[in-house]
Order: C-alpha cells, then sequence, then structure tokens
C-alpha cells in the first residue's frame, strides 16, 4: 500500500508507483473525486478535450450552437436568483465558447 505524508503547505508527494499506475508524470493533472464522504479517488486528468469527441451520442441529429447552448444556459440560470445566476451565466458561456474552440482545433 502507497502512502504519502502532507507537507506543512497542504502538498503531498505521489508515489511513483502511484503515477506510474495513473501514467502521470510532472505537470500533469490530477482530479480528485469524492466516492464516498470523506473517501476519494485520484484521477489522472490529462486527456485532450479533443478525446472527448464521439465519446457520447448525440440525440440530436444537428450539431448545437453557442447560441442555442447559451440559451439553454440562460434558461437554466433563471431558476435561479439574483447575482448568482449572472455568474453561473457567465461562467457557462465562457467554458462553451472555450470547448468550442478546443474542439474546432
Amino acid at each position: 500500500m502507497a502512502a504519502a505524508t502532507i507537507t506543512s503547505k497542504g502538498q503531498i508527494t505521489i508515489p511513483v508507483q502511484v503515477r506510474t499506475a495513473l501514467g502521470v508524470v510532472a505537470g500533469d493533472r490530477i482530479e480528485f473525486v469524492e466516492v464516498e464522504k470523506g473517501q476519494f479517488a485520484i484521477v489522472a486528468a490529462t486527456r485532450s478535450v479533443k478525446e472527448l469527441n464521439g465519446l457520447f451520442r448525440d440525440r440530436r441529429r444537428k450539431p448545437v450552437s453557442i447560441e442555442e447552448m447559451n440559451a439553454a444556459i440562460r434558461k437554466r440560470a433563471s431558476r435561479s436568483r439574483g447575482s448568482a445566476s449572472t455568474r453561473i451565466e457567465s461562467s457557462a458561456t465562457l467554458l462553451t465558447t472555450i470547448l468550442c474552440k478546443q474542439l474546432r482545433r
């Protein structure tokens, strides 16, 4: 069983056997996913956005435009109240723009 010690700054060194199993190297990102209350899984987050293409079956036969995505986000955000919905809309709009640019590359 691999173990690590947390430094005073909250940092850890991931043991080599864990890095090897995850296939990560210096500079790669990892995510901590809560699987149960108080238990987390470590997942390598090194895949490109391009690798997601085709992963999910598109129920709509035509591509979705950014305007359609933003309209759906606004509709969902309008259910929230106050400035939180504005922040959600701004963040979601930025995310859709970034994803669309990445997929076009």
